[in-house]
């Protein structure tokens, strides 16, 4: 239905319980990564989170040197840095600088900052911070572009300010705004030309503004002469897959209502009913998927149905599951939802489809082939019978 092919990656908050070695869960999130990128995944977007107790990364940056390091073709967002909480030249000159030591394999994703707890801590008003967003992404995509800029705004002062080394990429990193329900994200987008990234594509209220927000997008990219690529879309959703949803189930039970406590903590939101399981509960919902490869790729094309083609499904990294059960899922995955969306398997298909078609000719053929085999081969064992008897006896002209 869709001809455009889907990439796939995650999008890493990064959620720990509190009860956990938080230096080992940062060293086990940079093992997932060079376990995607052994897998086939395409991208990993990092978040920036200051408080709240359970994502533990407060600088995308910091961790993607690290993982760049260990990794060979997976590229790296930040997913995301928020904005209205750094100087927008020093954010410019930390991705500038990540894209050189990258090689190229850096994206930046910019937002607004999610967490009001965040915010507060530095006497930031959360009324503010999508215009100070907006803002700063101005100013840091012309920094970018290697502009000299004099502004001046109740948050940042420049004077005669630039970047005195250019992005190693040309002429930047990709660059990525996020959208869940309000228009924000899709107006920057189809202001800038920015790529886009749904963070709750498949919570229902976010699942139904996917369409609405993309529109907005692409409503205002055409009135600066231009239209949105939907290869730079991407939709985030939570799953856990195993080879039965029974096992998947089972498997969730690790983790799966700490999760839920958490973001019910931050604001609640997700509030099962008394009674309910509340991870069938979620599934029901159609907050995510907790099942099997099958249950995966219903999922995405239930997403494609919504919206039509985009580029990368980004599965939100959660932890439901223990280690060993959560590379499993990541593997199961790799083997059996990306191909389903890649068209690698397509040639394969028709190839086995083909014998299939003309099993009786080839049949036949090969009976026929072994059978001129024998037949070629008695042939010369009596043409070299023959000749054997032919033969006259050693030393017979000496009599």
């Amino acid at each position: 239905m869709f001809q455009l092919p889907l990439r796939h990656g995650i999008f890493l908050p990064p959620f720990h319980p509190m009860e956990e070695n938080p230096t080992q869960c940062i060293e086990r999130d940079l093992e997932l990564m060079g376990w995607l990128d052994k897998l086939g995944f395409h991208e990993a977007w990092i978040g920036e989170h200051h408080s709240a107790g359970w994502e533990v990364i407060s600088s995308p940056e910091l961790f993607i040197a690290v993982a760049a390091e260990r990794t060979r073709s997976i590229r790296f967002g930040t997913g995301v840095i928020s904005l209205p909480y750094h100087n927008p030249l020093m954010v410019a000159n930390r991705i500038i600088q990540l894209d050189h030591m990258t090689r190229g394999r850096i994206m930046f994703g910019a937002g607004p900052g999610l967490l009001a707890s965040d915010a507060l801590m530095l006497g930031i008003d959360p009324n503010v911070q999508r215009d100070r967003m907006a803002e700063a992404l101005d100013v840091i995509l012309r920094l970018f572009r290697g502009e000299i800029v004099t502004e001046q705004t109740d948050w940042y002062t420049f004077v005669n300010a630039r970047a005195h080394l250019l992005p190693y990429t040309n002429p930047h990193p990709e660059v990525a705004v996020v959208s869940a329900v309000t228009p924000s994200g899709g107006r920057l987008a189809g202001k800038y030309d920015l790529s886009m990234i749904c963070v709750a594509a498949t919570n229902p209220f976010g699942f139904d503004a996917l369409d609405a927000n993309w529109k907005i997008a692409g409503d205002i990219a055409a009135e600066h002469g231009r239209s949105m690529d939907p290869a730079r879309l991407r939709l985030v959703g939570p799953m856990h897959i195993a080879e039965t949803r029974a096992k998947a189930y089972e498997n969730c039970k690790f983790g799966f209502e700490r999760y839920l406590g958490y973001l019910n903590n931050n604001q609640p939101r997700f509030l099962p009913p008394a009674g309910a399981d509340p991870a069938e509960w979620f599934v029901q919902q159609k907050f995510g998927v907790i099942g099997t490869p099958d249950d995966a790729i219903a999922l995405i094309e239930r997403l494609q149905a919504k919206q039509g083609a985009f580029g990368v499904m980004l599965q939100q990294a959660h932890n439901w599951a223990d280690w060993a059960a959560t590379k499993r899922s990541y593997e199961l995955y790799s083997r059996y939802v990306m191909p389903r969306f890649s068209g690698d398997n397509v040639p394969r298909v028709e190839s086995f489809d083909w014998c299939t078609a003309h099993r009786d000719e080839l049949t036949e053929k090969r009976s026929a082939a072994a059978r001129a085999m024998f037949d070629k081969h008695a042939a010369e064992q009596r043409a070299r019978q023959a000749a054997a008897t032919a033969r006259p006896a050693k030393g017979r002209e000496a009599w």
